[in-house]
């Protein structure tokens, strides 16, 4: 494939309420450094920043950050905004609440209901807006999320969220939140390598319900926060070799093939990984591909 000349929109596009999105959007999780979070070394803040544009300029209005997204050094939201600001009005930024880590990078104790409030403001101040066009309440082992998700749905009332989302749920706490207020997108984990019936179940009631599903790590694989994984089955790599393609671009196609419902946010400081990620939504897998693939995905461990 040629990367350099392909923009976001060859994905096609879905609509996060009525906010239309390229399909192909872009995680700011690895803006901060080699790794995310306290993993690696941090990255050149200028080269970041770089990068961010340079996913503006191939078509990307598609964002996805938080505020615990930091090294020890960068702040993703602060990359955002420097890079950013001011903002096209058609450049949507999705962001996620309920973790938290303190100033030494340490995971905490993730937000009360009543906390959720200070976790959306940090992120407008970070990013430099007054409201947040989709948050998503990252569920943090917590049976139910009625209640935090409640808190978030105030908000949205107030004015300073305009779309909401949840994140590394099961269908029930779909339906959960649904009873409080609408949910525009799912965040979960998911990928060629994943093998959660639950989270495979929930592709196929977002994509009945015309919700988004937008997957996290669909090309780090079980690498994780880590980064991309290198460990990729034979039946990969054929099909990158068939179409001169890179595995990662074979397995964010595989997830863009999942419905026109899913939408991928492939995370990079490098600028030439960022091209070959957005190129990705304009490469078309054979029946058969898909079949083999989608076989390599539902084998059992």
């Amino acid at each position: 494939m040629t990367s350099e000349s392909i923009t976001a929109d060859a994905a096609g596009t879905w609509t996060l309420g009525d906010l239309t999105v390229n399909r192909i959007g872009f995680g700011a999780m690895r803006l901060t450094g080699s790794a995310a979070f306290h993993h690696g070394t941090p990255s050149d803040r200028q080269r970041s920043i770089t990068v961010l544009r340079g996913a503006v300029e191939l078509g990307v209005n598609h964002i996805d950050t938080a505020a615990f997204y930091f090294s020890s050094l960068r702040s993703a939201n602060e990359i955002i905004n420097s890079a950013l600001s001011p903002y096209s009005d058609d450049l949507v930024i999705a962001s996620k609440v309920g973790p938290f880590r303190d100033y030494s990078g340490e995971w905490a104790t993730s937000a009360r209901p009543e906390d959720l409030r200070g976790h959306v403001e940090e992120n407008l101040r970070q990013l430099g807006r007054d409201h947040l066009d989709l948050v998503y309440l990252r569920r943090m082992r917590q049976d139910s999320v009625a209640e935090h998700f409640g808190a978030l749905a105030e908000l949205r009332d107030k004015g300073l969220v305009r779309h909401l989302g949840i994140s590394d749920v099961e269908p029930r706490h779909l339906v959960e939140a649904q009873a409080i207020a609408p949910v525009v997108s799912v965040q979960n984990r998911f990928g060629l390598d994943s093998r959660d019936r639950a989270t495979d179940e929930m592709v196929r009631i977002c994509g009945e319900q015309g919700i988004a599903f937008v997957p996290f790590f669909a090309i780090a694989g079980d690498a994780g926060a880590e980064g991309a994984t290198t460990a990729h089955d034979e039946a990969v790599l054929a099909v990158a070799r068939a179409h001169d393609a890179t595995p990662a671009q074979v397995r964010l196609a595989w997830t863009l093939a999942q419905g026109p419902h899913v939408l991928a946010i492939p995370g990079t400081g490098n600028p030439d990984h960022l091209a070959e990620n957005i190129a990705a939504g304009a490469l078309r897998l054979t029946e058969d591909e898909l079949d083999t693939l989608n076989s390599l995905h539902q084998k059992e461990d």
